[in-house]
C-alpha cells in the first residue's frame, strides 16, 4: 500500500527512466507522491516528416513510464506519470499546473550524450523554477550513474 504525504515530487526522464540512482533518489523520498513525466523525443527531422515517428515516440516513452511507474508502485511509492512535450522544458512546466511540486528531480545522460545539457536544460530549469532540482546523471554504459551538484554561485 501507498504511502501518502504532503510532500510532492516531480520527475522529468526519459531513457535515463530506468537509471538506479534515480530509481534511489525517489525510494529515500517513500513519503512522498511522485509524478514522472516521459517527454515523447523525436528528432526534429522526423517530427517535421511524419506523424507516425511523433506516434512512435509517445509509444516509446509511454512504455518507458510504464516499467518505470511499476517499479516505483512496487517499491511501495505513490507513482503516476505523464508524457510530456517533446521540449523537456516545457513538459516540466506543464507537469507544475497539473502537480504543484515541492521538489524537482531530473534525470540525464551524461555530459557528452546528453541533448538537454546540450541545450542547458537543467540550469534554464533552475532559474525558471522555485523549486529544489536534483539533477541525477544515469550513465548506463559506464554504469557510473550519479547525482550531480549544482555548480557554486
Amino acid at each position: 500500500m501507498p504511502v501518502k504525504s504532503d510532500k510532492r515530487i516531480l520527475v522529468v526522464a526519459n531513457e535515463t527512466i530506468e537509471g538506479e540512482v534515480l530509481h534511489k533518489a525517489m525510494r529515500d523520498s517513500a513519503a512522498a507522491e511522485v509524478h514522472v513525466i516521459a517527454p515523447a523525443l523525436n528528432s526534429r527531422l522526423r517530427y517535421w516528416i511524419s506523424d507516425e515517428d511523433e506516434d512512435e515516440a509517445n509509444r516509446s516513452a509511454a512504455d518507458r513510464l510504464a516499467a518505470c511507474l511499476a517499479r516505483l508502485r512496487e517499491a511501495g511509492l505513490d507513482a503516476r506519470g505523464s508524457v510530456g512535450d517533446a521540449d523537456p522544458l516545457q513538459a516540466l512546466a506543464d507537469g507544475l499546473r497539473f502537480f504543484p511540486a515541492d521538489e524537482i528531480i531530473i534525470a540525464t545522460h551524461p555530459e557528452g550524450r546528453s541533448n538537454w545539457l546540450a541545450r542547458n536544460f537543467v540550469e534554464q530549469a533552475r532559474s525558471r523554477f522555485a523549486q529544489p532540482i536534483l539533477h541525477v546523471v544515469v550513465d548506463s554504459v559506464s554504469r557510473r550513474d550519479h547525482v550531480e551538484l549544482p555548480a557554486a554561485a
